[in-house]
């Protein structure tokens, strides 16, 4: 899924974090102390970030599949 560009409680921008704090994470800091280093305090905002789950790869694997399935099917008919 898409990270909201809002926090759905408290409504501060935090769509723009997204990209910086994924990146940090994934290189190994610790996912607190990036939070903090970019501002976000809040623990609604801070729980929008760290349970968010990027879904969009395993969406597209299945509409691959899908795909070739379906041009599978075209080559018989």
């Amino acid at each position: 899924m898409i990270i909201p560009v809002r926090c759905f409680t408290c409504g501060k921008l935090i769509g723009d974090k997204w990209e910086e704090f994924a990146g940090r994470v994934k290189a190994g800091e610790e996912a607190s102390e990036v939070l903090d280093s970019l501002g976000i305090k809040r623990y609604c905002c801070r729980s929008m970030l760290l349970a968010h789950v990027e879904i969009i790869d395993e969406i597209l694997r299945f509409y691959e599949e899908a795909e070739k399935r379906k041009e599978a099917r075209s080559q018989y008919y």
